[in-house]
């Protein structure tokens, strides 16, 4: 095994200058997601969100962005789940996209609210039906006793909706990061990186510079 000491790469893509950010972070990150959707970034979508209990006890998993608007940062998921306890107890939750190929980073910090019940009802809609049935047969986060309990639930749901419509279970929707705090990282070279944080003061939002 190589030694975790020598492993590092320069990072030489691109620099980022105050100048060059739109003065809205959510338009800013609608110009870095097209970047990487164009430079078939793997998964660009996938950000990895943080969840912490009252006390402070953390949980980070990925999940995928279905949408973005002037509110904030959209992803579906089960509502009885770990995560779904956790944000239930503790609102405050942070996200971070990473796309190594454009030697970039986005991290988000904000309230999170499930999506209205019509929202959750279009995306779901919109689903492949084995992903819509998976939300019906998937207990999630819970201890399962093999693999093929889920496969026998999944195929006693298969039956179920063949005689009956497949809507969104009610344990199933959306949730909304509302960010106060946005910050863009840029990979420069000798790791003297560009960092430029949003922080929202009221209606309008303030960029400052931090240091690497």
């Amino acid at each position: 095994m190589a030694d975790l000491q020598d492993i590092r790469r320069e990072y030489r893509f691109s620099q980022l200058d105050i100048d060059n950010l739109d003065e809205n972070p959510i338009v800013q990150f609608r110009y870095w997601l097209s970047d990487a959707l164009k430079s078939n970034v793997i998964e660009p979508t996938a950000m990895v969100l943080c969840t912490a209990t009252p006390d402070g006890k953390s949980s980070s998993r990925i999940v995928l962005l279905k949408n973005i608007d002037e509110e904030g940062f959209t992803f579906f998921s089960n509502y009885e789940s770990k995560k779904a306890n956790q944000i239930t107890t503790n609102p405050f939750a942070s996200i971070l996209f990473f796309w190594p190929q454009l030697e970039r980073q986005v991290r988000i910090e904000g309230s999170l609210l499930k999506t209205l019940r019509h929202e959750s009802d279009e995306y779901f809609n919109n689903r492949p039906e084995g992903s819509r049935i998976g939300a019906w047969a998937s207990p999630q986060s819970r201890k399962v006793p093999s693999r093929e309990y889920l496969e026998n639930l999944q195929k006693d749901y298969i039956q179920l909706f063949k005689t009956k419509a497949l809507e969104r279970p009610e344990h199933w929707g959306g949730y909304r990061l509302i960010p106060n705090l946005v910050e863009f990282w840029q990979g420069r070279e000798n790791r003297l990186h560009d960092r430029f944080e949003y922080s929202r003061k009221g209606n309008l939002w303030e960029i400052s510079r931090l240091a690497p």
